[in-house]
């Protein structure tokens, strides 16, 4: 057999100059705060390779349970196998980032308040802080890494070209997943592997690529709603002096709405880590540990998220809830909202917006949202958020009766999608892009985790069902 090996160090000198002159000038901007979101994230890295030092060294051959036929059968399903440091998703009380409850990070979180513009919801930024170092951040630093985003969030020349010659009829996450994707034309991370960084500092310019594409994000999602809508500012303008979701909400035409743009800012928030297991999270992660560069990894994820039992979720619910307003009416009974639950289960469907793969409680992240709701006058008005609420104290009775569910409450899909229908987004297809735009916040930190732990390449053993016969029968 022929076979042909290409030694590293040529591909390393066939390297494009330009991606070499990136690397070389990868230096973080400093802005007016005490330190950089860098300089914070390597202040930690010593402790966690010291931790995972530790942890394979006190415990490599304890056990975390037994893998049984029905996890390999069942999507793998509650199997103790991923690192991940960000959050855990506990069945009963929820999710935690680095040990903080949504209640505790909406208490010690900076808001936009706290940074001299309008909102009193967490900012983004604050909660990659805290991805990010395990640590809550200062006003001062969330404005410094705000000033950041703001800084290297204007999309180059080639990427707008790029997304201005996407079809309209191209779906919204198809754009997006492709627009990232090709943002590699840029990495500092592909730039530096191939002139030979060495494997210690992987995890530098991975920061590097992390931060520039959460920076960009917002302007990719703002042309795409543009260019397929038709609506928006139509050139991503951004405002040096405003926040990561300000200028979002800015370019996709809310800029004047501080209820719309606040009620962004925490949705993305908490929707930006939700543990590892999650397709989207466990995407970037696998594609990561590949060593591709962190926007081939999440263009991964988006394409992930796109899926119907992942992302697309909010969009179904909502769907739905507006049949039901269709049928029973703005002011339906109890009553009325029972019969209608009762025929989608007896037509063989599920309630969408019910359940959760993990949780066994009320999603937290439901419950945040629904109390924003609670707090605003124009959404206590609205008759799909109403709706929407009083479905979520109804569901679980007749869940609970139909016996066919582990978790009869609402997660949060159940309350996502009404709001920014309320608000005037009412693009369905365009409600998992926004989602995009979050998860970037919780699955990018872990890919800097990975790196400067050294994670190796994910591979799972995989078995055909011949095979697992024939071991089930030694």
């Amino acid at each position: 057999m022929l076979s042909l090996s290409i030694p590293r160090v040529a591909l390393r000198a066939a390297a494009p100059s330009r991606q070499l002159a990136a690397a070389a000038g990868a230096s973080s901007v400093r802005f007016a705060s005490t330190k950089s979101l860098k300089d914070a994230v390597a202040e930690i890295v010593p402790e966690k390779q010291e931790q995972l030092k530790k942890l394979k060294a006190d415990y490599a051959d304890a056990s975390l349970g037994e893998i049984k036929v029905s996890n390999l059968l069942g999507g793998m399903r509650g199997l103790k196998v991923m690192l991940w440091e960000g959050s855990v998703l506990d069945s009963e009380t929820g999710i935690t980032f680095h040990g903080k409850s949504i209640p505790d990070s909406q208490k010690v979180l900076p808001t936009g308040n706290d940074i001299g513009v309008k909102g009193s919801e967490i900012l983004p930024e604050s909660m990659l802080w805290l991805l990010l170092t395990g640590k809550v951040p200062t006003a001062e630093e969330v404005k410094g890494l705000s000033q950041e985003l703001a800084a290297k969030g204007k999309l180059p020349s080639y990427l707008e070209k790029i997304i201005d010659s996407f079809p309209k009829t191209l779906h919204p996450m198809t754009q997006f997943a492709n627009a990232v994707a090709s943002l590699n034309h840029d990495s500092k991370f592909a730039a530096a592997y191939s002139k030979g960084i060495k494997k210690t500092e992987y995890w530098q310019p991975t920061l590097d690529d992390s931060i520039d594409l959460i920076a960009k994000l917002p302007a990719i999602a703002a042309r795409i709603y543009y260019n397929v809508f038709g609506r928006g500012d139509g050139n991503q303008a951004i405002d040096s002096g405003l926040d990561l979701i300000g200028n979002y909400s800015k370019m996709i035409g809310y800029g004047d709405n501080e209820g719309m743009t606040d009620y962004l800012r925490l949705y993305i928030a908490i929707h930006g880590d939700h543990e590892g297991g999650n397709v989207s999270a466990h995407t970037a992660h696998l594609v990561g540990s590949a060593l591709s560069d962190p926007y081939l990894s999440y263009s991964a994820a988006l394409l992930g998220l796109a899926g119907p039992l992942h992302g697309l979720a909010n969009q179904e619910v909502l769907g739905w809830a507006l049949s039901m307003q269709e049928a029973v009416g703005e002011n339906a009974s109890d009553e009325q909202i029972k019969e209608y639950l009762w025929k989608t289960l007896k037509s063989g469907r599920v309630v969408p917006g019910y359940g959760h793969a993990v949780l066994r409680q009320p999603d937290p992240r439901f419950t945040a949202l629904s109390k924003f709701c609670d707090t605003r006058p124009e959404l206590r008005d609205s008759s799909i958020v109403q709706l929407v609420q009083k479905v979520s104290q109804i569901a679980p009775g007749v869940l609970t009766e139909h016996g066919k569910t582990k978790n009869p409450f609402p997660n949060v899909d159940a309350a996502s999608g009404c709001v920014l229908y309320q608000y005037g987004l009412k693009e369905f297809t365009y409600y998992t892009v926004i989602f995009g735009i979050s998860r970037a916040i919780g699955a990018l930190p872990q890919l800097v985790a990975d790196r400067y732990l050294g994670m190796p390449i994910e591979r799972p053993k995989s078995m055909s069902m011949n095979a697992l016969e024939a071991l089930l029968k030694k």
